[in-house]
Order: structure tokens, then sequence, then C-alpha cells
């Protein structure tokens, strides 16, 4: 690997469960950035959970009158598109130009 790529891979390593916006060499909306938690670092590419999902629809379960589909909630106003997981960036190491996190 190449020695600025190590130095990253390692750098970012150290931040891992912190928010941290990561810009690529990318461009249109993928140049502007990334934000959310990093998940995971290897010698490869970052994984960025970059979206939270939503807290559950119906957390007391049976109670609720709305049929469930995979995307989200079915109800008379439409359908809810929902992510309930949230959304991972994977993004190669090569392609990252400056990465950002909080100094405290």
């Amino acid at each position: 690997m190449v020695d600025h790529l190590k130095c990253l891979c390692e750098s970012m390593i150290r931040h891992i469960g912190q928010t941290v916006t990561i810009f690529t060499t990318s461009g249109g909306l993928s140049g502007s950035g990334f934000t959310g938690v990093l998940l995971s670092v290897d010698m490869n590419c970052v994984r960025l959970l970059a979206d939270i999902g939503a807290p559950p629809a119906c957390p007391i379960g049976s109670a609720c009158t709305d049929v469930m589909t995979p995307h989200g909630i079915d109800n008379d106003e439409g359908m809810f598109w929902g992510n309930p997981l949230g959304a991972v960036c994977v993004i190669p190491l090569c392609a990252i130009a400056v990465f950002t996190h909080s100094a405290i």
C-alpha cells in the first residue's frame, strides 16, 4: 500500500465510532462529502453510516393499525419510504481527498 494511504488508514482507525466527514475526489453530489458515523476501516475502503435509520414506526407491536411493508408503512395517506436500518457508504481509500473529524 502506498505510504500516504497507510497513514490515512491508521489515522481513521482512531476515529471509529465517531461522526466524521469524508470528501472524495469524485464529482457531483458525492464530491460534496459524506458525514456519518465511521463504522470500519480496512486497507481498501471505509464504511460510514451516513443516514441513521428512523425509530420503529410502531414500537408497541400489534397495536398499530398500519400495515408494514418491506419499505416502510402503507397507510391511507400514502407510502412512507423509510429505511429502518440507515444507509452505509462504502468509500475506497484511494478516492478520499479529505478526512475531517472533531478535534476533541
